[in-house]
């Protein structure tokens, strides 16, 4: 083994217990919900893909599988299991394919795959932002989260629309602009946030027994929002430590 390859790996023994507890806290520290719905996010998902694609599919599957499920056991318990297996599984394929190196294809097919990314991106974002998330959100902060709202205030359905035009606007310009490939760091996130919507699914549908349908549009905005806000903090790390950009 390499000098560069045991380094890298004592860095990611030394890092995966700190983004856990990452994992863990931001789970539990700051959660949305919107009463009108009954859905509820939290901005784990966020930190898991941030660890995934920095630091590769075994930190990402110890930290969000670990992580998320230590949060599950002290304010939820019966989801630990489901949470353990579900979210190591996300981390684990954010982490793979973001760290792919992918074959050469033209420009113009990377930039026509991006856009379409992009696009479903968008669409999504507004259609479960409008059904979901609109109205009245209560904000949770706090370890374990308080009984009473921290702060409450109103989201109007124009938020969605301009958030999902906006993001389907700043893809496509990465896209044709800047990066062709950006579409590969996004289809892989959604990949994983996939995998964590119709994990979670199977666990409540046929585990705990609940109308589990109910829980897939929540969670796939859950996958959105995380998806939003990890990709500019990847791209803002990899501009500050290219190496962590390196395909491992």
């Amino acid at each position: 083994m390499s000098r560069r390859k045991t380094a890298l790996t004592t860095t990611q023994l030394a890092l995966t217990p700190i983004f856990t507890a990452l994992v863990a806290v931001a789970t539990m520290v700051f959660t949305i919900s919107v009463p009108a719905t009954s859905g509820y996010f939290n901005i784990g998902e966020t930190i898991i893909y941030i660890t995934a694609i920095l630091f590769g599919p075994y930190v990402g599957a110890i930290a969000g599988g670990l992580g998320a499920a230590i949060s599950d056991m002290l304010l939820a318990p019966v989801y630990w299991p489901g949470t353990l297996v579900t979210k190591a599984f996300e981390g684990a394929i954010v982490g793979f394919l973001g760290k792919r190196a992918i074959k050469a294809v033209s420009k113009l097919r990377w930039k026509a795959f991006t856009l379409i990314l992009g696009l479903i991106t968008g669409i999504l974002l507004i259609v479960i932002g409008v059904f979901y998330y609109t109205g009245e959100v209560q904000l949770f902060f706090g370890i374990p989260p308080p009984a009473s709202p921290t702060v409450t205030f109103f989201v109007p359905p124009e938020f969605w629309y301009s958030l999902g035009a906006l993001v389907i606007v700043l893809t496509a310009y990465v896209g044709f602009k800047l990066e062709p490939e950006f579409g590969w760091l996004v289809f892989a996130i959604l990949l994983g946030g996939l995998e964590m919507v119709a994990g979670y699914f199977l666990y409540e549908q046929f585990i705990l027994g609940k109308a589990a349908i109910l829980e897939v549009p929540v969670n796939i905005g859950q996958m959105l929002i995380g998806l939003i806000l990890a990709v500019p903090v990847v791209k803002a790390v990899w501009r500050a430590l290219p190496t962590l950009k390196e395909t491992r």
